[in-house]
């Protein structure tokens, strides 16, 4: 499961990723009376409704990358390697069938069968419920290698196959019989495609070549050339237009109108990579493209010229992400740059609020004309950025370093665009130098103010509205070496900056003067601040980790373990945890207030850039050669985790990267009850003998003791209560606090009319423990009981006690003895103070006319001095030591 290894963060699912390689499939639900779309994502596969291309379902992942994909009126067929997987739902796998011997990469659906194909060319035919092999059907690679299949309309328990070969057969599955060998065109065949008139089908050739061909006459009925390469895929308008599209391996779509037989319009760059899958919807102005940019667009031909336009489309990066930062406070969209040149936005609450802000362009006008491919304006990666939310509105508010380059550009948020400037000193303006480029970028918590690092160990700052230079750190340079990582604090007071000769240099920020610097012992990677607490984390080249407070300037941690480059480091909102990722694989977790590493983790491909959400709730990464962005869960939010440092051997185990769908911590949850280490603490109830400690009882059970009378005086009904018309019936219950139900007594027949006067002298639980009590000199249990007690019940069980009230001397001993224990081991000490003064008030007089007693009570009165004179001396040190505080500070 995804989710296993790591104690303190477990997978959750992974965003920005929708399509892969494979052709996804068209499905039409009857009872929803709606088209779904599925695509093969790795290793589960997405189902997603046309109408809003919204999500509905994400498969369980298979054991590996789903390679073919294939779907039928009830269940979607997924194959890897040579295994073969049927889903029902969408969701669980409930069928296997395994008999090949080699990689499967041709599927067909056939009635009550599948249709497989290896490239080994052996063709099986199963069926479905039962999982067996129906036929199996081996063709010699030399003369007939398949590479296409389709079961052509109305043609019953026929397919036709196409080579690589270039000619065609037409088989008869139930009979096991080649019924006709087409010729074909000595092309190989990379596509079959049914056109809408019955026996019509369209074949798609590695020319580029399209026929149109009639196989009951053996007919060619048009032919059609594209000069993109190789047919990846082909599709027929079904809405009354005769049309049909044609897919190249370059990304451009050629649209061709079947009664003019010529080419109506092109959509080029309608994918960055090749169109794997291709599909008009049946009766409807849309055609659904999918490719291995990682994207899926669904196009409508409402327009003149008969073009389509974008209606919907879901889009990651189709390179992998470099840089990942998250944006706001809020916690739910995280800024994305990647290896494609783009910038994009990804929510973590739904994908219809993704957004991508295009790619770095020189001149934006200049782009648009020449096109995707030959683009020559187009800007390096993005290797940094920084956002700042404060003025989005009103101004650019990302600034983003790119691979190789000195010009920094600026991004808008709100408008999804690059912004209006491009930042770069003043002297470098007219010529671009080759081997100056920018390394470092930090933009204001203010969001007015840019700070660059360059490569020549230059700083410079510009003001975010206007674009204009604003100054410079340092003479000429602030470095001697390469710029690695700058940072302005919250309040724009201070600049730190880093230089790859060793040297920490702080500067104020408004004047511009260096103020300190600290040599370190090696050369730094990077460095990132965390502004609410001062801290700043140093990665170094020798993989290390140092942790550096700005208000004192001086190294607080120091951290080693990783074996490998560090890539990124992330701060925990609150400022307690250092999160750092490296090329060894692993993700640590140190503690900064205890300087141990408390949770660690391997996963199979380096996390290159991590980012912890502003609330706390989930940790981002992205990994090398992966074009998603993973999200982990903190779970010390919902569950209980040990944070206790691991030990010097600890081996990481391997934590596998989670899916699009959302992991259940099941499993996790249910190995914390077995675990030795989470045992749950428990306050005892005295931290030391010698500390006075406090009951945990609401004041209302005790403060208002003494004053009970004065209480029942006030709540004193002015008029009887009146008896209710119709009462309600209600089970009696016995009297206190915890409610209780009488039980059922069993009714005697003959009723004895003489009183028992021993019911009316009947003991209480709390009498009879305390005169237990005497003997044993064991005050836990009466004292319990009283503690469980009301104020009421509390001064009826003290007034029983006195002989008139049906107690004894013994058991007002007893009881004195109890508050002289309660002091001792001065614990529920307020308690002790309250219980022993309503006894005094409802027991004067006979204290002091008993000896016995009498002795027991001035024995308290030295108690209670004793312990009184040692807290007054702890509380004038204390208020002494405050007011020195308060007039020192002055």
């Amino acid at each position: 499961m995804a989710g296993e290894g790591g104690r303190l963060f477990a997978g959750f699912r992974v965003l920005g990723r929708f399509s892969g390689h494979v052709p996804h499939v068209l499905r039409y639900h009857g009872r929803h009376r709606e088209f779904y779309l599925a695509t093969a994502v790795g290793r589960s596969v997405h189902t997603y409704n046309v109408k809003k291309l919204g999500i509905v379902a994400v498969s369980n992942a298979l054991p590996q990358d789903i390679t073919c994909l294939a779907a039928d009126r009830m269940l979607v067929f997924a194959s890897y390697d040579n295994i073969l997987h049927a889903f029902a739902r969408n969701k669980e796998v409930v069928h296997t069938y395994e008999g090949h011997k080699a990689r499967i990469h041709l599927l067909q659906p056939f009635g009550d069968h599948v249709i497989s194909v290896d490239v080994d060319n052996v063709l099986i035919v199963w069926d479905i419920q039962s999982e067996e092999e129906y036929l199996q059907v081996d063709f010699d690679k030399a003369t007939f290698a398949v590479s296409a299949v389709l079961h052509p309309s109305t043609y019953l328990n026929k397919i036709l196959l196409g080579s690589e070969q270039g000619s065609l057969q037409l088989w008869n599955i139930r009979s096991n019989k080649l019924l006709y060998s087409f010729p074909g065109w000595h092309l190989a065949v990379t596509t079959l495609e049914q056109a809408p008139a019955v026996d019509v089908v369209a074949v798609g050739l590695v020319s580029g070549h399209i026929i149109v061909h009639n196989i009951k006459f053996d007919e060619t009925l048009m032919k059609f050339q594209q000069d993109w390469g190789p047919i990846t895929a082909i599709s027929f308008r079904t809405d009354g237009h005769p049309v049909m599209a044609a897919g190249s391996p370059i990304g451009h779509i050629a649209l061709w109108d079947l009664e003019e037989k010529k080419l109506m319009c092109q959509m080029q760059d309608a994918h960055s990579t090749a169109i794997a899958g291709m599909s008009f919807v049946p009766g409807e102005p849309l055609l659904i493209t999918n490719g291995a940019d990682n994207a899926i667009r669904v196009w409508i031909f409402d327009g003149p010229g008969g073009t389509g336009r974008v209606l919907r489309s879901r889009m990651g990066h189709s390179a992998p992400p470099t840089k990942i930062r998250y944006h706001g406070q809020n916690g739910e969209q995280i800024l994305s740059a990647g290896q494609d040149g783009t910038l994009q936005s990804f929510s973590t609450v739904h994908e219809k609020f993704n957004k991508s802000l295009g790619r770095g362009s020189i001149n934006k006008k200049k782009s648009k004309k020449k096109g995707l491919k030959l683009d020559t304006m187009a800007l390096p990666p993005i290797t940094v950025f920084a956002s700042e939310v404060a003025h989005q509105s009103d101004w650019d508010s990302i600034v983003a370093c790119h691979q190789g380059y000195i010009t920094c550009t600026t991004w808008n948020y709100q408008k999804t665009s690059m912004g209006a400037h491009k930042l770069r000193p003043e002297e470098f303006s007219k010529h671009k130098p080759i081997d100056i480029y920018a390394t470092a970028v930090d933009i204001t918590s203010c969001g007015n103010f840019a700070v660059i690092g360059l490569s020549t160990g230059r700083v410079d700052v510009y003001n975010m509205q206007s674009g204009i230079h604003r100054g410079r750190y340092g003479k000429e340079r602030a470095h001697e070496g390469a710029i690695r990582g700058v940072a302005v604090d919250g309040l724009n007071q201070l600049m730190i900056t880093a230089g790859s000769e060793g040297l920490i240099k702080f500067w104020k920020f408004k004047t511009k003067d260096l103020v300190y610097t600290t040599e370190l012992s090696s050369s730094p990677n990077g460095i990132l601040l965390h502004r609410d607490s001062g801290i700043l984390g140093i990665a170094f080249d020798d993989f290390s980790i140092s942790v550096l407070d700005i208000e004192t300037r001086k190294i607080v941690r120091t951290f080693s373990g990783h074996h490998g480059q560090i890539n990124d480091m992330t701060f925990s909102p609150d400022g307690r945890w250092l999160i750092t990722s490296s090329m060894d694989c692993t993700i640590k977790t140190w503690d900064l207030p205890s300087g141990c590493l408390i949770d660690c983790f391997l996963v199979d491909s380096a996390a290159v850039s991590l980012a912890m959400s502003p609330t706390g709730d989930f940790l981002a990464s992205t990994h090398v050669d992966d074009l998603g962005i993973y999200l982990w869960s903190n779970r010390s939010l919902y569950s209980l985790v040990s944070l206790r440092p691991l030990p010097a051997d600890y081996e990481p185990s391997m934590v596998t990267r989670p899916s699009t769908c959302p992991v259940q911590d099941v499993d996790v949850a249910g190995d914390e009850e077995t675990c030795d280490e989470m045992v749950e603490y428990v306050s005892p109830e005295q931290l030391g003998e010698q500390l006075v400690t406090l009951s945990s009882l609401p004041e209302s059970r005790w403060k208002n003791l003494l004053s009970l009378d004065v209480i029942k005086k006030k709540n004193k009904p002015r008029e009887p209560p009146k008896v209710p018309k119709s009462a309600p019936f209600f089970i009696p219950t016995v009297p206190g606090l915890i409610p209780q139900y009488i039980a059922p007594e069993e009714e005697n027949d003959t009723q004895s009319k003489v009183v028992n006067l021993g019911v009316l002298a009947q003991k209480s639980d709390f009498h009879i423990h305390l005169e237990e009590a005497l003997s044993t000199n064991e005050y836990t249990t009466p004292l319990n009981l009283l503690k469980s007690l009301g104020p009421s019940n509390i001064e009826i069980e003290l007034r029983g006690l006195a002989p008139e009230g049906g107690g004894s001397m013994e058991v007002m001993l007893s009881f004195l003895r109890m508050i002289g224990m309660m002091l001792n081991k001065k614990y529920n000490f307020e308690l002790a103070q309250a219980y022993l003064a309503l006894f005094l008030k409802l027991h004067l007089k006979i204290l002091s006319s008993e000896p016995n007693l009498l002795e027991e009570v001035s024995r308290l009165s030295t108690q209670l001095e004793e312990t009184w004179i040692y807290l007054q001396t702890l509380f004038n040190q204390s208020l002494c030591v405050l007011t020195y505080m308060k007039s020192a500070l002055l």
